[in-house]
């Protein structure tokens, strides 16, 4: 984090010395990168608190919020960014391209070497997989504004620049959108992708003993463990050794950590609501 933000305001001052808003744009990600950083930082720390007698999931979302808020706040800094390149189309200013170059070159480094640290994580928490999709993309950007100022040192075309500084945007965009996607799923406690419900209901329906399957939830009470509710009708009743059997086997096949699986006797005669 403070390698980060001490990249950002080197950048962003060399960004109005050199009159580049691809640079500018450069620094306004990285800066969203870099708050998005403490935001998963803080988020990460209050996950690992316990459950209370209020919160009795303890705060195992707190890392959606953060990937929630840090989403919104690129998608915020690309608006931003991309009415400022298209004020510089309409008054172009010539821009230092040796300077754009030997700043965006520290870039490549400060952000490839952080989106490093997150490469183990990211596969199964959305926290640092937002951390390290940022910081690649910073990463890449870096390296497109390097070719943007040799053009501009070459031809002296003060139109790159702004062209740059959208096409980073995109870049903000395209890298960001799926994040926050799934980042909306998990705070409405949608099913995660990579759990098959239906799949789920077939093998609790297949189990002996139940003749029917309802009242079925799957869902992500943290950023990495889903949890699963569900009714079974089991009109004969199931073995004492049921429910630690499906459980397990939840958990080994379809990777859900946490299920609470209530067993009817009578179809809907202990949930009339359902």
């Amino acid at each position: 984090m403070g390698i980060n933000l001490a990249f950002v305001a080197a950048e962003a001052t060399a960004g109005v010395l050199a009159h580049s808003t691809a640079l500018l744009a450069d620094a306004g990600h990285n800066l969203s990168d870099a708050l998005g950083l403490v935001m998963a930082g803080v988020a990460a720390w209050f996950a690992t608190r316990p459950a209370t007698a209020r919160r009795t999931f303890g705060y195992g979302k707190a890392p959606v919020v953060a990937a929630l808020a840090n989403g919104l706040l690129l998608m915020f800094a690309s608006g931003a960014l991309a009415l400022e390149a298209v004020k510089r189309f309409a008054a172009p200013e010539p821009t230092a391209g040796v300077i754009v170059m030997a700043v965006a070159g520290v870039g490549v480094l400060v952000n490839g070497g952080s989106a490093l640290l997150f490469l183990r994580g990211r596969a199964h928490d959305v926290n640092a997989r937002g951390a390290f999709l940022h910081l690649a993309a910073d990463a890449a950007v870096s390296l497109a504004v390097i070719l943007a100022g040799v053009a501009i040192w070459l031809t002296g075309w003060t139109w790159i620049d702004p062209a740059m500084a959208l096409a980073v945007v995109a870049v903000i965009v395209a890298s960001t959108w799926g994040l926050l996607r799934e980042a909306i799923d998990l705070a409405m406690d949608a099913a995660p992708a990579a759990v098959d419900v239906e799949a789920v209901r077939a093998f609790l329906a297949a189990q002996p003993g139940v003749a029917a399957v309802h009242d079925l939830h799957v869902w992500r009470h943290s950023a990495t463990a889903t949890s699963l509710t569900a009714h079974l009708v089991a009109p004969g009743g199931v073995r004492e050794d049921f429910l630690a059997g499906v459980s397990t086997r939840l958990r080994r096949e379809f990777g859900i950590a946490h299920a609470t699986v209530q067993v009817e006797t009578v179809a809907g005669a202990d949930c009339p609501q359902c």
